[in-house]
């Protein structure tokens, strides 16, 4: 299931996924060890939207930045809005101007794409088209953008940058897993009118009345029933290991203030 990772000369770990690799493209899954933030940030918080201190999320950003081998304003992230839009990346924007999407595509070397999250799923795609030319992608799935298809929408932008659909890789991210992700019953009844078949994603919880979503396995039976042969699943429950992941719903059950953002970065090599 791939290898914890460390750049040469730095203390910021990230995980990837190995049979997700591909020579030309960095990829990596960060998560909250190695960076400058205090108190319930600590340490490696990438998150613009959090009420941590502006200037050490702008060092975490640029240590991020100098292991995926960009310019701290090329690394990229969105206003995200847990929907299902995506737009095609051809040129920077600065933190207060970022686009309110769930996604983004691009074909052009030099610009990292980083979805940030704190329990969502972060999907990374890449693809090639006829000449070989790399397409990458990046997608913010919560519960509601995977849905309403925002998976799906990051492919067709893929595609529709020359990507042919059977070049296309994915790889979902550290996210919440099923066995801490407890839900409503009726939680689930937009998933069963998506289609019967969802109901292989819940389980019965321990309270009377909740179930376990399969967050994961949700987003990888929705990129498989795009076309994509090859999905992977980086298999971290960023709930339970609090040492490593930042996490929304530990957060709110502990009644913090707020949380911190780990990002995940896919990017094609200069």
């Amino acid at each position: 299931m791939g290898l914890a990772k460390h750049s040469q000369g730095s203390d910021t770990p990230y995980y990837d996924m190995p049979e997700f690799a591909h020579d030309s493209v960095f990829h990596g899954f960060f998560g909250r060890k190695g960076g400058e933030s205090q108190g319930i940030y600590a340490s490696l918080n990438c998150g613009p939207g959090s009420n941590d201190d502006p200037a050490d999320v702008a060092a975490n950003r640029a240590i991020v930045s100098e292991i995926v081998g960009c310019d701290p304003s090329r690394l990229l992230s969105l206003y995200q809005v847990h929907g299902d839009h995506c737009v095609m990346v051809g040129d920077v924007w600065d933190a207060d101007n970022r686009p309110q999407a769930d996604a983004m595509v691009t074909d052009q070397p030099g610009f990292a794409l980083g979805i940030l999250t704190a329990d969502c799923a972060p999907v990374l795609f890449h693809g090639q088209k006829e000449d070989g030319a790399v397409v990458i992608g990046a997608a913010h799935a919560g519960w509601g953008g995977a849905l309403k298809g925002v998976l799906g929408e990051t492919l067709m932008q893929m595609i529709a940058l020359g990507a042919t659909l059977e070049s296309i890789k994915a790889c979902v991210g550290p996210c919440i897993a099923q066995s801490s992700y407890e839900v409503g019953e009726d939680f689930v009844h937009a998933f069963l009118k998506e289609s019967e078949e969802n109901e292989r994603f819940f389980k019965s919880a321990k309270r009377e009345g909740h179930l376990m979503f399969d967050l994961p396995g949700y987003c990888a039976f929705k990129i498989s029933q795009a076309g994509v042969k090859d999905v992977f699943i980086r298999d971290f429950d960023t709930y339970s290991r609090e040492d490593d992941f930042f996490s929304y719903r530990r957060a709110t059950h502990r009644e913090e203030k707020d949380y911190g953002r780990q990002i995940s970065v896919i990017t094609i090599k200069s």
